[in-house]
């Protein structure tokens, strides 16, 4: 019995080392994708187009701006986007990097390397990022005005740290994490107006209103839930611990946070800011949206398959 133990404790023992080494293998993989021929241009309008995408619906501020600035975040202001909040996420430390055009940030970095991470999720150094960002069907001429913006701020120095994996997140980085692309063919223009049309397109491809409202599984950042029906649930560290803030349910479904909800009613709340300081909702560059973007959206959502759920999206201690 002793020498069947020995036997499979070596057997167990020569599995998790190869584990160990696979996993450390595997977390520089490189993945292909193409470099979209998409490139900034100095036209004042183009730019201007881009900052009003950046600083309103995009939201980029509420994730690329220094922890410094985030007040000037919460308050709609224009903010340097250089980088260094940090996601504390069971994958580990995932850091936003600095968009400026610094060396430190963008500086370096081609037009199609940005526009490639932006569409197609493939990071600087051909590493998978995140599923984060939603910008896979961003429309050609709405990428070409932020690329337009980005490359006309002011460049600020300040070198980001690498993401720091967890034990978990080494295992997933290794074995599950891939690119997030497009999956259907990208518009080259979508004309801004007040319909439900452009309303879906902006709660799907700019303001990532799908990707916080519907529920995902925080490992791997796939969608588990019904779309748009709330329910994911995120960290909030604060000095008194951990808090947890799940996102409402938006559909006109019983239960829904707007189910009830006029027009302005939506475009007054939008506006109002932050009730929960800690909400990870961006209500800061979602007041800069227009009239017609907030209409949209809120048509779009009206649209929407009912789903019958209440979620209980007060802050509340971790335990």
């Amino acid at each position: 019995m002793k020498k069947v133990l020995r036997w499979a404790a070596l057997i167990l023992g020569i599995l998790l080392l190869s584990i160990v080494i696979a996993v450390a293998m595997r977390q520089h993989r490189v993945f292909e994708a193409p470099y979209p021929e998409l490139h900034a241009i100095k036209d004042s309008a183009v730019i201007e187009k881009g900052r009003k995408l950046v600083m309103g619906p995009a939201h980029c501020g509420h994730c690329h701006a220094s922890p410094a600035s985030f007040p000037d975040v919460l308050a709609g202001k224009e903010v340097p986007l250089s980088g260094g909040f940090a996601f504390k996420i069971p994958l580990g430390d995932i850091y936003a990097k600095n968009l400026t055009p610094d060396p430190t940030g963008i500086g370096n970095v081609s037009d199609g390397a940005i526009t490639r991470a932006l569409r197609h999720g493939v990071g600087f150094k051909g590493e998978a990022l995140l599923g984060i960002m939603p910008f896979q069907h961003m429309s050609d001429s709405d990428m070409v005005a932020i690329l337009s913006y980005l490359r006309a701020q002011k460049p600020v120095a300040n070198i980001v740290p690498d993401n720091k994996f967890s034990v978990p997140g080494k295992l997933v980085n290794a074995f599950l994490l891939k690119p997030v692309g497009p999956t259907e063919p990208i518009p080259v223009s979508v004309t801004p107006d007040s319909t439900a049309a452009y309303g879906k397109y902006l709660a799907n491809s700019v303001a990532n209103c799908r990707g916080c409202h519907t529920n995902r599984d925080l490992m791997t950042g796939a969608f588990v839930g019904e779309p748009f029906a709330g329910g994911f649930e995120m960290d909030t560290p604060t000095d008194s611990g951990t808090f947890l803030i799940t996102t409402p349910n938006l559909t006109s479904g019983s239960g829904s946070v707007i189910q009830d909800w006029t027009l302005e009613t939506f475009k007054a709340r939008i506006r109002e800011g932050a009730r929960i300081p800690q909400s990870h909702m961006p209500w800061g560059p979602f007041s800069n949206m227009t009239d017609g973007d907030l209409t949209a959206i809120y048509r779009y959502l009206k649209t929407l398959t009912p789903v019958d759920r209440t979620v209980n999206s007060s802050l509340r201690k971790k335990e």
